[in-house]
């Protein structure tokens, strides 16, 4: 008796056959995770071809796939098409269908990538080329790579105008520098997510300090930067922008 699609599903998240490799993306809510499926020259953990599957472990093969959670819109609705058509139309899918599948997931996930006002030149030129290239494995290969080293090219850009920025305190070029000395992707993205904020406040903080050590700064101003000092990156912020002057007034 034909197992049911649900019996099948609990049983392909049990297994773990060789069939399937995963792969990270850099951009995990961007871009789908990798999942190659074996051709017809590729075997599964038992050595048997795709085309010598059975029905069951093409199903389970498939149902794999559906279970992950990063498998886009057109891999969902192949997959399922294929459940719901014969043998030989799973044989298909696992041979071929799911990579252009695959594919037309990847182009959404450029295409968001290339609609984020945040994404920078060299991102822009980098995906515009895979699009420009529009194979499946140039599109999976700017998701899986491309996208990272092009988003550090334009980390490293982000970076350097801080730098050259005259208001930017000794925090923030210590930490700016030490992420460009370092060099990974994952430190330069590290710096403009996260340092430079906690640089920032550093150097915030620094300069209340002048503040409440000024003998020329009055005592309302002097009051409102001690309550300050230990506050929030963006209260030291506002304070420095805004609220001194506030006080003053």
């Amino acid at each position: 008796m034909r197992l049911t699609r649900g019996a099948l599903l609990v049983a392909a998240t049990a297994l773990t056959p060789a069939l399937l490799l995963t792969a990270p993306a850099f951009a995990a809510d961007t871009a789908p995770s990798s999942t190659s499926v074996a051709t017809a020259s590729e075997t599964d953990g038992s050595g048997t071809p795709v085309d010598e599957m059975s029905e069951e472990e093409l199903r389970i093969a498939i149902l794999r796939i559906l279970a992950d959670e990063d498998s886009g819109r057109g891999v969902v609705r192949e997959a399922n098409e294929a459940l719901d058509g014969t043998v030989e139309d799973m044989r298909a899918f696992l041979k071929t269908g799911y990579r252009l599948a695959q594919a037309e997931d990847d182009r959404v996930a450029i295409a968001r990538i290339l609609a984020d006002p945040d994404s920078g030149r060299g991102v822009i030129r980098e995906a515009n080329e895979a699009l420009d290239t529009n194979t499946p494995e140039a599109l999976r290969a700017f998701l899986e790579t491309g996208y990272r080293l092009a988003q550090a090219e334009d980390d490293r850009v982000a970076i350097a105008r801080i730098l050259a920025d005259p208001d930017s305190g000794r925090g923030v070029i210590r930490e700016a520098n030490e992420a460009l000395d370092t060099n990974t992707p994952e430190a330069l993205r590290a710096f403009l997510e996260t340092g430079y904020r906690l640089a920032q406040a550093e150097d915030d903080r620094v300069a209340i300090a002048r503040i409440l050590a000024d003998p020329d700064s009055s005592d309302a101003l002097r009051a409102a930067a001690a309550e300050v000092i230990d506050g929030t990156p963006e209260e030291l912020r506002h304070f420095l922008e805004v609220g001194r002057y506030e006080v003053d007034g």
